[in-house]
């Protein structure tokens, strides 16, 4: 059997890495989806509505899919993870349990009326459902991103005996919650969904694009997918170069708080200055995979880009190795070749979103086939890049699940036994696994289907008045 900790740390890690898929579609399209809303309100252009309707269905499924998997998360704190749920749950129970009570609630709530109540209600309260749905979207990665944070620079605590065990007693509730993680936390993954749902956008309106003005195929609402490619184009432009600035800042502030991690990020062993940054690495031998140290990988790499990126703009600044810190390293080899595989799909966003500008701008954006294989290829990536993310966080974190406060194996459920870990990670493989199917089943499903129209679309006489309302019959690809 594998050792209870092992397992435990294994089956958490594969629960967040297929939940985490779905706030991120869903965290997403709430700004695209109030933006649809507003313009459909605003212009009456059926186009809008086909948009707002078609995504709809997309964050609906991923709602209720992500709604499922986190609520098992919760649980597991107490399944696998007793002694920290007993340690920290002063502090970390407070933002999960508002998460429920606000986010989820609020969200829950407008769902129903932005996804059923169209013909119900006026479009003041439907364009509010929309921004409240929206709102309750992002609420919960705020209490969630709280949580977290606090695990990776815990402020406002003090330690204590309570029944001859040590609990974090919280003493000053602002300095926990607004600790100096958060903000970085919060920006980097909330633009990192928008970026990531431009990117599944643009490679979905990318196929129907190409069958259609490439190979000249008739494809039907080709005018929708066209729209759609626009849109994805302009949030890509400005997510993909904020991401990468951002994570610049991100980076630097994760030198100052968790310098192990930072170590770990750049295999840097041994204490040492004007360390290069390897934006590509290969290893010179199979060894240097699994045990990845600078100064032995080939590579294109900018020499002090290290110790300039920790420092802010010193190319001699000092970084602290592995070898200094008393604690075991985290695994590095994880955390090396995750860094250098998100900061690589970085750049390579930002290439993609200025490569479809200029052939947008050039009059060519749906005749460029080489530019609708890219983004083919590349609709998965920012979600990739999400999860290579917070690989990085997380795995960069150990041995600590609070740093410098409680090491992961202090945190395990004390009675599990490695039976009972194994057999449940094997249970919970099967079932995510399973989950992630069905939901990749039904978003092709509906990808398939294609927007609504014509007949399926409210007629003008359904519409309130305006100076823009196109003629009865008119439709989104006219």
């Amino acid at each position: 059997m594998v050792d209870p900790v092992i397992a435990s740390r294994i089956q958490f890690a594969v629960t967040t890495i297929v939940h985490i898929v779905f706030p991120v579609m869903s965290m997403g399209l709430a700004p695209f989806l109030v933006y649809f809303t507003w313009k459909e309100i605003r212009t009456d252009r059926p186009i809008y509505e086909q948009l707002r309707r078609f995504w709809t269905k997309v964050f609906a499924v991923s709602f209720v899919v992500g709604t499922v998997t986190g609520i098992v998360l919760e649980f597991e704190f107490g399944t696998n993870f007793a002694a920290f749920a007993t340690a920290a749950g002063e502090l970390f129970g407070g933002p999960l349990a508002i998460e429920g009570m606000m986010a989820f609630m609020l969200e829950a709530t407008f769902l129903g009326v932005f996804v059923f109540g169209r013909e119900r209600v006026s479009n003041a309260l439907y364009f509010v459902s929309s921004l409240a749905v929206g709102a309750g979207t992002w609420l919960s990665a705020v209490w969630i991103l709280i949580a977290n944070s606090w695990m990776q620079t815990p402020r406002g605590y003090e330690l204590a005996q309570e029944g001859g065990r040590t609990i974090v007693h919280l003493t000053d509730p602002v300095a926990a919650y607004a600790n100096p993680r958060f903000g970085f936390m919060f920006v980097h993954m909330q633009n990192a969904a928008v970026e990531s749902v431009a990117l599944f956008m643009a490679g979905v309106a990318a196929y129907y694009v190409f069958r259609h003005h490439v190979w000249g195929y008739p494809i039907q609402h080709v005018g929708f997918w066209e729209t759609t490619l626009k849109i994805a184009l302009v949030a890509l432009l400005i997510t993909a170069p904020l991401q990468v600035l951002h994570g610049d800042l991100y980076a630097r502030h994760v030198y100052e708080t968790q310098p192990q991690k930072f170590a770990a990020m750049e295999a840097v062993w041994e204490t040492e200055s004007y360390v290069p940054e390897y934006i590509i690495a290969f290893p010179t031998q199979l060894s240097d995979i699994t045990d990845p140290r600078a100064k032995e990988l080939f590579g294109f790499g900018i020499p002090g880009g290290a110790s300039w990126l920790a420092s802010g703009g010193d190319a001699t600044a000092e970084i602290r190795g592995l070898n200094s810190f008393e604690t075991e390293a985290p695994p590095v080899a994880i955390v090396f070749w995750s860094f250098r595989a998100m900061v690589g799909m970085g750049f390579w966003f930002i290439l993609l979103a200025f490569w479809g500008a200029y052939r947008w701008w050039s009059g060519e954006l749906f005749e460029d086939g080489l530019l609708h294989k890219a983004l083919m290829a590349s609709s998965l990536l920012g979600i990739l890049a999400v999860e290579l993310g917070w690989i990085v966080t997380e795995v960069g974190r150990q041995p600590w699940v609070i740093q410098g406060v409680m090491r992961t194996s202090e945190g395990v459920s004390p009675g599990l036994t490695g039976t009972e870990a194994t057999i449940t990670l094997a249970g919970f493989v099967l079932v995510y696994a399973a989950l992630l199917g069905l939901y990749a089943y039904v978003i092709a499903r509906i990808i398939r289907g294609g927007p609504p129209g014509g007949d399926d679309l409210r007629t003008t006489a359904d519409r309130p008045a305006g100076p823009e309302a196109p003629p009865a019959g008119v439709t989104g690809d006219d």
